[in-house]
């Protein structure tokens, strides 16, 4: 059993952590609003960049003018799969649902007899995959010393796909990271980049069949329109991260002050019990030296 000393020490080193859980979470709610803020605000553009882009590529229809990165290869057997995850720990089960997913695609793919290549953007997605999938990673971004996401790491991280693709290092890209619904639910996504799924549309003038004149040509507004459309997406995807990542954080840290406040109470229980058990016996061995004298 421990001594009453032990005990304080215990005590005191759980008191502490549940400062510093605190802490954490107080920090992670102040980042949480400007975190999720910017990722609401991306959807729209996001959501309204595959519509144009679907609008597009219904003029261009199937030409043979539309660019590689919007109909592939022809084929399926290399695929390249960037998972976003976060730079630090501490927030759940956040980083393991990305990584899980992945594992998951991974696994699928190379049952089918495909090709796995895997860039990882974050240390933590990194560190999971990295076990079972070492030979597999052919790149890895950390942000860890950028002050907040921006779109220039989005693009620098698209810039790396598109020069793949140039090269023939890949047929197929997807991208996986978590969307952010709320403090408590964060839902990890896959998200075809390559060959560029254009979304349905729902702008009403589009299914009006209204007839558009393009200036360029729709294949060269397609040219710069899709290497920025997957920019923009990982950009997305970066920004659900921050935001899911911060709320997880706040979950977690709320979780685990509460989980020391259980400990405290317990042990200040074992504690005061020990002590009275303590000062009892003290009391009965004076009381029959006493009666012994």
């Amino acid at each position: 059993m421990a001594s009453l000393k032990d005990l304080r020490n215990r005590i005191a080193s759980v008191k502490a952590t549940q400062k510093i859980t605190k802490a954490m979470q107080m920090v992670a709610a102040a980042k949480l609003r400007r975190a999720q803020e910017a990722a609401e605000a991306a959807r729209p553009y996001s959501q309204r960049m595959g519509a144009v882009l679907a609008n597009i590529a219904q003029a261009v229809g199937g030409d043979g003018d539309a660019p590689a990165l919007m109909t592939g290869t022809g084929k399926d057997d290399v695929h390249l799969l960037v998972v976003c995850t976060a730079e630090r720990g501490l927030c759940g089960g956040f980083n393991s649902q990305i990584s899980r997913l992945a594992r998951d695609h991974v696994r699928k793919l190379q049952a089918t007899g495909k090709t796995v290549k895997i860039i990882t953007v974050g240390k933590k997605g990194y560190d999971v995959l990295r076990r079972d999938f070492a030979s597999l990673i052919i790149d890895r971004v950390e942000l860890r010393d950028a002050k907040q996401v921006g779109f220039v790491h989005a693009d620098m991280i698209a810039k790396k796909v598109i020069t793949l693709f140039n090269q023939g290092a890949f047929d197929v890209c997807t991208l996986f990271y978590s969307e952010f619904k709320s403090v408590i639910s964060q839902i990890p996504t896959a998200q075809q980049l390559v060959p560029a799924a254009a979304g349905a549309t729902t702008d009403a003038s589009a299914s009006s069949g209204a007839i558009y004149e393009y200036e360029p040509e729709p294949s060269e507004i397609l040219g710069d329109l899709i290497p920025r459309n997957i920019s923009v997406q990982i950009f997305r995807a970066l920004l659900e991260n921050a935001a899911g990542e911060m709320g997880a954080k706040m979950s977690a840290m709320d979780n685990a002050t509460r989980n020391a406040g259980d400990m405290i109470n317990k042990l200040t229980i074992t504690y005061n019990r020990q002590r009275q058990a303590q000062i009892t016996k003290e009391l009965i061995e004076i009381i029959s030296g006493a009666e012994a004298l």
